[in-house]
């Protein structure tokens, strides 16, 4: 009877995979075919390259070292006419994946290691069609929207903003998270003297900053040890994801920064960009200084949460490294002079 069932299980999602190896697709078929998936499959990623042109596609499993052109270009040349294709990258070892900078530029969501187990092809494969959806879901209330009043603005914001609970219901940590963080990027915007305009950008900036998350699997989200390196690199995605989902709609333009980039460093070594300095878009670097703050006084599943005179500390010590030293000042003087501001958001959004 399981057998029955799983062979009459069937999916709406187009998925095509490229492989020199005609074995890898041959096997790919057949794991993905049992849970409920048809693939298309090309050995030539030229032909590839050929019907993706003719044909629309929600997700590509591509390998990355081929003949005659290797995943990186072929992607290259997916990206001058399909901006919106869902990409897995696939590689023969860990060693061999392209440089995370390479993955940003070429808008690949992710890769995944060779194995005779596709366990994990298989959930990164379901948290990618996951996001197909709510692209396809933005995309067609865009189209909608054209000529949007603040009525339908409104129900555009609603509709993103139940995307956004679908994240916090995955991720306990995540409830209440970024509603801190919007309002504690608020904060500390007033406190630099910026103008409603951008203190706008902060507040649904930081309700979204973390979107992305909804295409992470949730082995990984929800593990109460620490991440080994892979997961973690999995885990380093998910601004990029945010940005694909969010990325066509007009209404996000300016919170796009926000997203992409909360998770770089002052001096150059966060991610996924590896922006430095200023180059760091300002909103992005007061929120990565409210994101990092709610994350030290939020208890999580392996600690609990820091005290208040270790985390003074930890922002001070991080001024110039990880955070803007003007920004991490002006936070600073607001935990010392102003907390009781603070103690408000966190008791309005209780974890």
């Amino acid at each position: 009877m399981r057998k029955y069932m799983q062979e009459t299980v069937t999916s709406p999602y187009k998925i095509m995979a490229v492989d020199d190896d005609l074995g890898i697709l041959d096997s790919l078929k057949v794991v993905l075919k049992r849970s409920g998936y048809d693939l298309v499959t090309f050995t030539n990623p030229l032909g590839a390259i050929d019907k993706l042109k003719s044909e629309k596609f929600d997700l590509l499993l591509l390998d990355f070292i081929m003949d005659p052109l290797h995943g990186d270009q072929v992607v290259s040349e997916i990206r001058k006419f399909d901006r919106d294709l869902y990409i897995l990258l696939l590689t023969g070892h860990k060693d061999l994946a392209p440089p995370l900078q390479t993955l940003k530029q070429l808008d690949i969501q992710g890769y995944c290691e060779k194995s005779n187990n596709f366990d994990q092809l298989l959930l990164l494969i379901e948290s990618g069609l996951k996001s197909v959806d709510q692209m396809h879901i933005i995309s067609k209330i865009n189209d909608e929207l054209k000529d949007k009043n603040e009525e339908l603005e409104k129900a555009y914001l609603d509709t993103i903003e139940i995307l956004r609970y679908t994240v916090e219901a995955k991720d306990p940590y995540t409830r209440g998270h970024s509603d801190r963080v919007s309002e504690l990027s608020v904060l500390i915007g007033t406190k630099l003297g910026l103008d409603e305009s951008t203190l706008h950008i902060l507040k649904v900036g930081g309700l979204f900053h973390d979107i992305g998350k909804i295409g992470i699997p949730d082995s990984i989200l929800l593990k109460e040890t620490s991440l080994n390196d892979e997961e973690y690199s999995q885990i380093k995605n998910h601004p990029s994801i945010g940005v694909h989902i969010l990325g066509d709609a007009e209404i996000f333009k300016d919170i796009i920064p926000i997203v992409m980039h909360h998770h770089e460093r002052y001096d150059g070594k966060g991610y996924p960009s590896q922006l430095k300095g200023d180059d760091i878009p300002l909103v992005a670097r007061i929120t990565a200084v409210a994101d990092t703050f709610d994350a030290m006084t939020s208890k999580r599943t392996y600690r609990d949460a820091l005290s208040l005179d270790v985390v003074k500390k930890e922002i001070k010590d991080c001024s110039g490294t990880q955070f803007d030293p003007e920004i991490a000042k002006v936070f600073i003087d607001i935990l010392k002079n102003d907390y009781k501001d603070i103690e408000e958001i966190q008791k309005k959004y209780k974890s």
